[in-house]
């Protein structure tokens, strides 16, 4: 089958990829519908985790076995062992020898089929579209960030420091859940919809006026650069949220945590089934964020433009 495959450090366009086999228990098989190009899909080429495999873990799918079968899916990326406490608590997501689609020790989902567990699954509702479904992982790991913070931002001001694909989500995202969302990144020209999402386009750099003038700050900008920025703008015991995953390393003074008692939070994945019941019930805006959709045989150039400066969201359509 055609897939996307990663090795060492060249990802590459294989049309005789095995197809997956219905081997370990409780996992069923997906076909991908579209997948989505993530910046951490280049990071690992980059060298990032040091990952061999098929590349891709967000997607819209539909199963083509277990209780599901026939049905359009979208699916949870981390695969717990199922026998541990943070397991039996419901938390995959950080069980010590998860495997983590496309990212770490599982195949990912660029590629006609892959395999998941079945109870990673979340049925995409009708009233949700595919080009909506296919940026539910994005959400989630936006979402991840209300639930970190006890279920509300409102009336917290907030910055998001990253006007990329999933500085966008997590932009709107805080704003449905009743922040004062600003937003700083490189191509706000370009982004006159986020102002109807209640989100206040900044400028390409942060003012000083702005310095330790947020409560909440988000940094996901993608870069090993952004931390240091994000820092300066949360006020004293203000709360620093971060989103990236970069291959490169951090740099930085971290004596103003400690003077300004700023609580600093790693976020990442979050839970599918918040990110599919906000898409439903809300109008978060994904169509906007799309660059382009491409033919899964057409993965090369479709990767080639996701290296692009500038470059939005790029899709996969398995026809």
């Amino acid at each position: 089958m055609l897939a996307y495959v990663l090795e060492g450090r060249h990802a590459a366009l294989s049309a005789h990829r095995p197809r997956p086999v219905m081997d370990p228990a409780g996992f069923v098989r997906v076909r991908t519908r579209i997948a989505g190009i993530c910046n951490t899909d280049l990071e690992l080429i980059r060298g990032y985790m040091g990952f061999s495999g098929v590349l891709g873990h967000e997607f819209v799918g539909e199963a083509l076995d277990g209780a599901l079968a026939g049905r359009r899916v979208v699916g949870g990326i981390n695969f717990g062992c199922d026998n541990c406490e943070r397991c039996d608590a419901g938390d995959s997501r950080h069980c010590a020898t998860r495997k983590v689609l496309g990212i770490l020790g599982a195949d990912g989902v660029i590629a006609e089929e892959f395999l998941i567990p079945e109870r990673n699954l979340v049925e995409v509702p009708d009233t949700v579209t595919d080009v909506q479904a296919v940026f539910a992982e994005p959400l989630a790991a936006a979402c991840e960030i209300i639930e970190q913070l006890g279920g509300t931002t409102r009336h917290r001001r907030t910055l998001v420091l990253g006007d990329g694909k999933l500085g966008l989500l997590i932009a709107q995202v805080l704003a449905v859940h009743g922040a004062e969302v600003d937003l700083v990144g490189h191509h706000l020209d370009e982004l006159e919809w986020i102002e109807d999402a209640r989100v206040n386009r900044l400028a390409r750099t942060l003012p000083e006026k702005a310095t330790a003038a947020y409560d909440l700050v988000v940094e996901a900008t993608g870069s090993a650069s952004g931390l240091a920025e994000a820092l300066r703008a949360t006020e004293p015991r203000g709360t620093l949220v971060l989103k990236s995953t970069v291959a490169g390393l951090h740099e930085i003074d971290l004596a103003p945590i400690v003077i300004n008692e700023i609580t600093v939070l790693g976020s990442r994945c979050g839970r599918m089934k918040s990110a599919v019941e906000l898409l439903e019930r809300t109008s978060i805006m994904t169509e906007p964020l799309i660059d382009s959709r491409r033919e899964l045989s057409e993965a090369e150039s479709a990767f080639a433009r996701a290296q692009e400066k500038g470059a939005r969201k790029v899709l996969l359509v398995n026809p």
